[in-house]
This record gives structure tokens, sequence and C-alpha cells, in this order.
């Protein structure tokens, strides 16, 4: 799904970027909703980035939900490079890294991206105006083996090249480690 976003570019930088966890759904510009491996996703796209809302189906644990948000804002900027959180059972990995591309090749690289994920019913790229390559785009999965669910973000800066790109995986924990 493509979103022409109809808002200002507010991200001002990719070091501006924060993670946070467990915040209450925000306001979107736009939203898909999956089901994936029996678990729900709602992958948004908000004016300072993104959200995706992870629900894990009823068990004898609890419903557990997380809720992700890379965006500009308070807090301390920049994004950690990896992150590991216990969730109700789940077992989530957050990674992170920002790309820094030479002009010719930033271009080329975001078309590429957003050509790869056109028509995918599992991804959702947001535009923004002013630049084609103002660009956040999520891609949603199943876990490797079928377990859990995954996601990848891509936020595009073309003001000064750089690519912030970011994977996460919600996994139920093994019952061996609890």
């Amino acid at each position: 799904m493509e979103a022409q976003l109809q808002v200002p570019y507010r991200d001002t930088a990719a070091h501006d970027l924060v993670w946070r966890l467990g915040e209450p759904r925000r306001p979107a510009l736009a939203t898909l909703e999956l089901e994936v491996a029996g678990c729900r996703l709602e992958l948004r796209l908000l004016g300072g980035s993104h959200q995706v809302v992870f629900t894990a189906p009823p068990s004898v644990d609890g419903r557990a939900v997380v809720s992700e948000v890379v965006a500009c804002g308070t807090g301390a900027p920049g994004l950690p490079p990896a992150a590991e959180r216990m969730v109700d059972g789940w077992t989530y990995e957050f990674r992170a890294a920002t790309h820094r591309l030479a002009a010719d090749h930033f271009g080329p690289r975001v078309d590429g991206l957003v050509a790869r994920l056109a028509g995918r019913p599992d991804a959702i790229v947001g535009r923004f105006p002013g630049s084609p390559h103002a660009v956040t785009a999520l891609l949603a999965g199943p876990g490797r083996g079928g377990t859990g669910v995954r996601w990848r973000t891509w936020h595009a800066y073309p003001q000064d090249g750089r690519l912030v790109a970011t994977a996460t995986t919600v996994r139920p924990r093994s019952r061996v480690n609890r």
C-alpha cells in the first residue's frame, strides 16, 4: 500500500529519532492492519515516522500487546543499535542501523526499496511532499520458522542522504527459558 501523505515532512534528521516501547496508539496518517501467524499487527505511519502495534492471540499466559514507536521527539536522541525486552511471555528484539549514502546512491536505493514494496499486501510506504525520496516504509511477516512476527522499517532523509533501517522480532518465549 502506498500513501501520499499530505503533511509536512517533520523528521528533522536521522539522529533525532527516538525509540520507545509501550506507548498508546498515536494519531496515524495511514494504517495497514494485518494478521500474521495468528497475531494482529497495525503498521502505522505517523507525521513523525512510525508506530507498530502487535497484539498476541489469547493464550494461557494472557494477551500481550507491544507498541513500538520510532519518531523524532523528546527523550534521548539516537536509536539504540539493539534492545531486547520480555512482554507477557513474548520476547521483543529490536535492531537499528543508520546508513549514510552518497548523493548518487541515495535516490536509487530509496527508489529500489519503494519498487520492492509496491503492491505488497504486507507493506505500507508513505511519501512526504517536497521530495520523492522523503519516505517511511514498513514491511511485516511471520518470524523465522513461522513462529511469532517480524517487521522491518526504513526512514529516508534526503536532505543528508541518511537511511535508517530497523528490524524487530516478537516471538513466544521458550518454555525452557521461563
